[in-house]
């Protein structure tokens, strides 16, 4: 899968250091995935939530930080939409357009 953009993690991870090691994890393995559809993200991430409107929603170190991300199974995209705390993301109102 194509992850768009590794930047956001990138800048997140600077103004939060404890999701370092946690968000590169869940880059490299979504790199290496050909995901098809829900099943196969359900597969590589038990914990994963599908949100609708192709958005979903990740754990991500022990459900400190939530991750939601719009897929594109065709042509592989995986586009970065929101990275914040469980409390950041319990104030979205709208995930399915975020």
């Amino acid at each position: 899968m194509r992850v768009i953009s590794k930047k956001i993690l990138n800048e997140y991870c600077v103004a939060n250091p404890a999701a370092t090691i946690p968000l590169n994890d869940w880059y490299d393995t979504v790199k290496k995935a050909d995901w098809k559809n829900f099943a196969d993200i359900k597969a590589t991430f038990n914990t994963v939530s599908s949100v609708g409107n192709q958005r979903y929603v990740f754990n991500i170190k022990g459900n400190d930080y939530r991750l939601i991300v719009l897929i594109k199974f065709h042509p592989s995209h995986v586009l970065i939409r929101f990275i914040g705390t469980h409390s950041e993301y319990d104030k979205i109102k709208d995930i399915k357009n975020i």
